[in-house]
């Protein structure tokens, strides 16, 4: 198994290469130079089995000679032993054809910890038998810092350092980032939004120099390990509600694309999922490109739903890279427009990604009123990003069962969900204590040659 870069001109990797390098060196994500398919058979005999047993049999047609059959099956095995529920990702009907994947029974409460747990394992692993050391660093809106944090904190081979925009992420999500003690993980309160400290990761990456001088990885979603370990759940849902036998849709809060491009990989691998559907909040530039064909940036709008809350959509571009036909040179073309403001896309990529994709937005009074009536309706409270996935969903019922993942735990968002609702949503036992932990964190200017110079110091 090979990987190339979206924008054409990058050295091919392996998949071990293309974990432990995140972006490539032409600015580009790498993806796999073809996408396995598995069998109706294979799918159907993925009915009755363990969440890591299905792991296994999705994951390991990409992963190459990475890992022997029985290190990948041990990895896996670590990774999802702290989650708390048995089923790791349990469906819960909401109405009739509706159902709920819940993604938030891992260690931080967050979808983001199916990847970050397995992706933790991976680097260890690799690093282990390389005698390497990496400096790993990353953006967050919120929940892919502590899910990092909390899957590589006291690994000896990795510093971490995450970059957050200061001020705009949640309480919990905050202290889930500054109260891990480890010496080896590093939260950065940065001056600006997520599009700001996201430009600065790949700025860190386009800086070749500090790359190497750092040992530079990346664990954010341009990582194609975080989209990877995203497409399992995908096959545990859609087999627990009949595929391969019926088809089955899902609609997925979307800010970075990253899960809801897992979903198209996985509809590529032979999984009949008839409808993917994008659901993002007032920051609705990924629904107004689907609806016009421009992605034109606008500016950022705090919102209850801070995870969504970005303009620029990494994974989007790996989206583009199959609509242009794998054009890496064209790619390359609409991101140098991007750094301009925007671009439009052609019309026979345009009508590729609108016979891939639907979408919806919800505003935050939407929002709060689904928390609201899910919560009078059905007992179920759903984090705000839920429930802008709920919202959605509901303009697309339909004769096929629908799936929306619920990306977070409300605990991680207790003021809005409370104010929606009436109801507070309380930390789990084990997180109990959240409040009362020291924090560390260092405050930093949105500037490049700051940022920089705190993570030389540190390592």
């Amino acid at each position: 198994m090979r990987y190339i870069s979206t924008r054409g001109t990058a050295p091919v990797l392996t998949f071990e290469e293309a974990m432990l390098t995140g972006l490539a060196r032409d600015g580009g994500l790498y993806v796999p130079e073809e996408v396995p398919t598995l069998t109706k058979a294979q799918i159907a005999g993925m009915a009755g089995k363990s969440y890591e047993d299905v792991a296994f049999e999705v994951m390991r047609p990409f992963i190459g000679e990475t890992f022997s059959d029985t290190q990948f099956r041990e990895l896996i095995a670590k990774a999802y032993a702290g989650f708390g529920h048995a089923a790791r990702a349990p469906l819960v009907q909401l109405a009739p054809n509706h159902f709920l994947l819940e993604l938030f029974h891992g260690p931080t409460l967050a979808f983001k910890d199916f990847a970050m747990q397995l992706i933790g394992q991976m680097f260890q692993a690799a690093l282990s038998r390389s005698g390497d050391r990496v400096t790993i660093v990353g953006a967050t809106s919120g929940d892919t810092g502590s899910a990092a944090i909390e899957a590589f904190k006291g690994l000896s081979n990795v510093d971490v350092f995450i970059l957050f925009p200061h001020g705009r992420v949640s309480e919990v999500q905050r202290r889930q980032m500054t109260t891990p003690s480890e010496s080896n993980v590093h939260a950065l309160a940065v001056d600006g939004d997520f599009d700001d400290c996201q430009a600065a990761v790949k700025d860190m990456f386009n800086d070749f120099a500090f790359r190497e001088e750092v040992k530079l990885a990346g664990v954010n979603s341009i990582n194609w390990g975080r989209v990877l370990a995203q497409v399992v759940y995908y096959f545990t849902s859609a087999v627990s509600l009949g595929a391969p036998h019926r088809e089955v849709s899902f609609t997925v809060p979307t800010g970075n694309f990253g899960d809801i491009f897992a979903g198209y990989i996985a509809k590529k691998m032979g999984l009949p999922i008839a409808d993917l559907v994008v659901a993002t909040n007032r920051n609705d530039i990924l629904h107004r490109t689907l609806e016009t064909g421009a992605y034109t940036k606008e500016g950022v709008t705090p919102t209850i739903s801070p995870s969504m809350d970005i303009q620029v959509s990494s994974n989007f571009e790996r989206a583009l890279f199959d609509a242009y036909g794998r054009d890496g040179a064209a790619v390359a073309g609409q991101m140098d427009d991007l750094k301009q403001g925007g671009f439009q896309i052609s019309q026979g990529a345009y009508q590729m990604l609108k016979d891939t994709f639907k979408s919806g937005r919800a505003s935050e009074e939407e929002t709060q009123a689904a928390i609201k009536s899910y919560r009078a309706n059905t007992g179920e409270l759903l984090c705000p990003h839920t429930a802008v996935g709920v919202h959605v969903a509901d303009a697309h019922l339909g004769a096929t069962p629908m799936v929306t993942l619920a990306t977070a735990h409300p605990a991680k968002f207790p003021d809005a969900v409370k104010e929606a609702s009436g109801v507070a949503a309380p930390l789990p036992p084990r997180m109990a204590d959240l409040y009362d932990r020291p924090e560390r964190v260092t405050r930093v200017a949105n500037d490049l040659a700051a940022l920089q110079a705190v993570i030389r110091e540190r390592i």
